[in-house]
């Protein structure tokens, strides 16, 4: 663990904490910003907990400061900016659950809680540290021993009180590769009854920061098969015990290759700095590649797993599985071809044309995310050395201008109107006809491609 470096960060934060201490608050710095600290990793949320004053007195005390955006009830949070800093400043709450027909729970605001009362609220033991103004550290509940053990501990029974805090478990998992306290993972079998309340955007939201944060992606997912909340996604419990080709597979069944996949596609997005959405992308296909391994797979008469026609099987198994987790319909766009195509390389030569077919029949996915898709999958085979067997096509790809979209096509409608043809059906035809000639390489400009449409009419 290293020496935390917080006093940088409460002397950016002083001029708040005095301006609340000035109005009888006393306010601590909570939550995922001392966890992060101890880290050594730079926080860019701060959560602070003010106690012994209301939600007004407090509003008033941070106006100065600039625009404070008022959220929930009786000024139970208050969201403002400083500097760099998205900063929540909210009173200790106890929670209470939501009406039968709803999962979850809401905040009560009580300034008179104490600190051990209020943190005692918390989800994980790691997200109930604090830190006074002056620098000390407050643990209650030994977060700080589960912080250095990679232990997700939760606090008290109160954790039950929102069974998305299992979901959360398996992104904090991910994020700092962390496992499951044995008694924690019993809780949330617990609550596994309670899992189909949850509304689906705040399940997709655990899961996208999964994949947008998570280090070990596989730390994750072994947290969620350890919480029983894999029951939860068929297609995914499917893939444990799972055989695959031993020659190809010497890493063991299609959960153990998935795990490895997921890790890899998480290092090639950090190794190319990749976007938000691009990552999500890659991580969610990587998780899906092999979806539809269970139901092809066939143990031949020499006792070898084959797996025929998985990676079309695969696609709408992934689009179950999307629908499951809430995810935007952008991603499933992107992700069911690249399931589709993901074996696409094998036994083929990345010729022009077979690159902008391929690029092609990706959209709107690109070449470029199926490549590093191939990536991962190649990769997520140890003790086979990492691969990119499709590295040539993506050369290919962007020598054609093909890496990041499908071929533009080159004849368009008014070029073949200013020809002499006709708006209305035939048109349509003939565009069709020409994209495809186009992607075969029968032409290269559009100039030779109307005179190709004009000399093959049939019509």
């Amino acid at each position: 663990m290293l020496q935390p470096s917080w006093y940088a960060l409460l002397e950016r934060l002083d001029p708040l904490f005095a301006a609340m201490m000035r109005v009888g608050g006393h306010p601590l710095l909570v939550g995922g910003a001392v966890r992060d600290l101890l880290l050594g990793l730079t926080p860019t949320d701060i959560d602070i907990e003010v106690y012994g004053v209301d939600g007004q007195t407090l509003a008033a005390a941070l106006a100065p400061f600039g625009r404070v955006n008022v959220v929930g009830r009786s000024f139970g949070v208050l969201k403002m900016r400083l500097d760099e800093y998205e900063v929540d400043v909210a009173l200790p709450s106890r929670r209470h659950p939501l009406p039968d027909e709803e999962t979850g729970a809401l905040p009560d605001y009580d300034p008179s809680l104490t600190p051990r009362e209020a943190l005692a609220r918390r989800d994980f033991t790691i997200n109930a540290l604090a830190l006074t103004p002056s620098g000390d550290l407050i643990d209650y509940f030994g977060g700080r021993a589960d912080l250095e053990a990679r232990v997700l501990r939760h606090t008290s029974e109160a954790f039950g009180d929102d069974p998305l805090r299992v979901l959360r478990a398996m992104q904090f998992a991910a994020r700092f590769a962390m496992r499951l306290a044995p008694e924690t993972a019993a809780l949330c079998r617990t609550l596994l009854s309670q899992a189909a309340g949850l509304p689906p955007d705040r399940i997709w939201r655990e899961w996208q920061k999964w994949a947008l944060l998570g280090v070990f992606p596989s730390a994750g997912l072994r947290a969620l098969d350890e919480s029983g909340w894999l029951a939860l996604y068929p297609e995914l419990a499917a893939l444990q015990g799972c055989p695959q080709h031993p020659r190809y597979h010497p890493e063991g069944d299609v959960w153990t290759h998935t795990l490895h996949v997921c890790d890899a596609a998480a290092r090639i997005a950090d190794r190319d700095a990749l976007d938000g959405h691009e990552r999500l992308t890659l991580i969610v296909a990587a998780l899906c590649h092999d979806l539809g391994k269970p139901p092809t797979t066939v143990i031949d008469d020499d006792g070898i797993p084959r797996s025929l026609g998985h990676a079309e099987a695969g696609v709408s198994l992934t689009q179950t599985f999307l629908v499951r987790i809430g995810a935007p319909h952008w991603i499933e766009r992107r992700v069911t071809p690249l399931v589709r195509e993901h074996l696409a390389h094998l036994n083929v030569q990345p010729t022009p044309r077979v690159v902008r077919r391929l690029a092609h029949r990706l959209a709107p996915a690109t070449l470029a995310q199926w490549e590093r898709l191939v990536e991962a999958d190649a990769s997520g085979r140890p003790p086979l050395p990492p691969d990119r067997p499709a590295a040539a096509f993506l050369a290919v790809a962007e020598a054609e201008g093909a890496a990041m979209s499908r071929p533009a096509p080159l004849v368009r409608g008014r070029d073949l109107i200013a020809a002499g043809v006709a708006p209305g059906p035939r048109l349509g035809a003939l565009l069709r006809r020409a994209y495809e000639a186009q992607l075969d390489g029968v032409f290269s400009t559009a100039e030779e491609g109307v005179t190709w449409v004009l000399q093959t009419d049939e019509v």
